[in-house]
């Protein structure tokens, strides 16, 4: 504590302006001021705003190359999209005739099959009723002859 009084007391300002004294010194600090601005800008500045300059180049460079490739892209995929749909339609005309005439051709063998039926059907139709004639006549044949033979002994 001591020493910080000390330190007060020997830090007074002798003489007029204190802090803010106008002399020579303010054109010197002003030409300094000046003089490093220009440095300044001169040796950090310029190169870094050449780069800045040069890095926005390059990003809307950038950017116009991926709105083109971003159009061509899309322009692809309507080409594709359209590609696709018109062999969707094709494949399915294909399915819708391959259906049409595998059951153009059921129906030929299905009709083919029924006539086949139909005529085996008659025939055996036929076949029968002149066997069940042909049973019939022998049947007659059978009960007449057993009639006779009936009759005849009957009759001794």
């Amino acid at each position: 504590m001591i020493n910080l009084s000390i330190l007060i007391s020997s830090s007074e300002v002798s003489g007029p302006g204190g802090l803010f004294d106008l002399n020579a010194t303010l054109p010197l600090v002003a030409i300094q001021f000046i003089l490093l601005t220009v440095i300044l800008n001169v040796i950090l500045y310029s190169p870094l705003l050449s780069i800045i300059e040069e890095r926005k180049e390059y990003i809307l460079n950038n950017l116009s190359k991926a709105s083109e490739i971003l159009a061509e892209a899309n322009k692809l995929t309507e080409q594709y999209e359209q590609e696709l749909n018109s062999v969707r339609k094709e494949a399915q005309l294909e399915i819708t005739n391959s259906q049409k005439i595998h059951k153009e051709i059921l129906e030929t063998e299905l009709n083919i099959s029924q006539k086949y039926i139909d005529n085996l059907l008659d025939t055996i139709t036929q076949d029968l009723l002149t066997k069940r004639d042909i049973a019939l006549n022998s049947l007659d044949d059978v009960v007449k002859s057993l009639c006779g033979d009936i009759e005849t002994r009957l009759s001794i």
